[in-house]
């Protein structure tokens, strides 16, 4: 494919795949007021919504044979989401800040899923052993977040009430006219733009790389994986503002675990991953490390406020430049 083909191929896929998404996630937000879903459901469906893109993409590069690539969108989207989800947010509001129960659960829960797609990519696990373990790990976090009034104990209600939180007042209520299948239709055509733009994103980019002499690490972490996450961008500073601690916090961590679970861990049980470059083993610890930090700057009294926000942002920035001279 040629530059002069490959080019406005790739700016349109963007495009497409960017506003389909956006108008996934505005319309489960729709359903979610509609239906009175409680924050931490509504940032788990978000997620999903915004996460189209990267693991659209990410699919894309490894059934191309670029595994490399497929893995670097998600390991960069996830890094991206961080630092534009949360530290952008607490930049911009002046704060984050959510129930600390919610904060660790959220946070175990990716931390976890992160440690075992990491143990996967490093062949410490088999496919099928990653796979189990999370099943394990995210099949409670689901029925936490459904059916957590349900449960019973002293720990379990109180995060039941953390989880179950509804939304501050700025939430506006819905005014949509649209009945409720029509949204539904409209979600699944939204669904099938947002596969098709990947396609034409991720086989444009492949082929502009190779003309361009870009390394693979640089077109999945730096280019692919910020770009395809810019839903997930602007649908979390509109809940920061918002004073939706619980929902851009959930929607932030369910977001790197659907990309780890979806775009690795479920794949790896069909398609043999590449093993990592020392490279990538480094953005893999990075990753780690700046969730940790991400996590207890969340944790401080108060939730993470502007000088936290600076210092998430900062990191990302630094990975952005060892990713370059590595």
């Amino acid at each position: 494919m040629s530059p002069a083909v490959a080019v406005p191929l790739f700016l349109f896929s963007l495009a497409v795949t960017l506003a389909a998404a956006r108008l996934f996630a505005s319309r489960l937000d729709k359903l979610g007021v509609r239906f009175g879903f409680p924050e931490a459901l509504i940032g788990l469906l978000t997620a999903v919504a915004a996460d189209g893109p990267e693991i659209s993409s990410a699919l894309f590069a490894l059934a191309k044979g670029a595994h490399d690539v497929g893995v670097g969108v998600l390991v960069g989207s996830n890094g991206f989401n961080l630092a534009a989800m949360i530290g952008l947010s607490a930049l911009l509001a002046g704060r984050v800040r959510l129930a600390r129960e919610t904060l660790m659960f959220e946070g175990t829960i990716g931390l976890l899923i992160t440690l075992l797609a990491a143990a996967l990519l490093l062949r410490w696990l088999s496919p099928a052993g990653a796979s189990v373990l999370s099943g394990v790990v995210v099949v409670p976090y689901l029925a936490m977040v459904v059916a957590g009034p349900r449960f019973r104990g002293r720990r379990l209600s109180r995060l039941s009430r953390a989880l179950h939180e509804h939304a501050a007042v700025e939430r506006p209520p819905d005014t949509s006219p649209d009945p409720t299948h029509h949204l539904l239709g409209l979600i699944v055509v939204d669904v099938i733009v947002i596969v098709a733009g990947s396609a034409g994103m991720v086989e444009s980019a492949l082929s502009l790389a190779g003309d361009w002499h870009i390394s693979n690490a640089v077109l999945g972490v730096l280019i692919l994986g910020p770009l395809t996450s810019l839903p997930n961008a602007a649908t979390a500073v509109r809940l920061g503002l918002a004073g939706r601690g619980t929902a851009l916090v959930g929607e932030t961590f369910n977001s790197n675990t659907i990309n780890l679970t979806a775009g690795v861990i479920v794949p790896s049980l069909f398609v043999t991953l590449a093993g990592l470059t020392a490279l990538g083993k480094l953005q893999l610890a990075w990753l780690f490390a700046t969730t940790l930090v991400t996590l207890a700057l969340l944790a401080r009294p108060g939730g993470m406020r502007r000088a936290g926000a600076v210092t998430v942002i900062v990191l990302y920035f630094a990975f952005v430049g060892g990713t370059l001279v590595g």
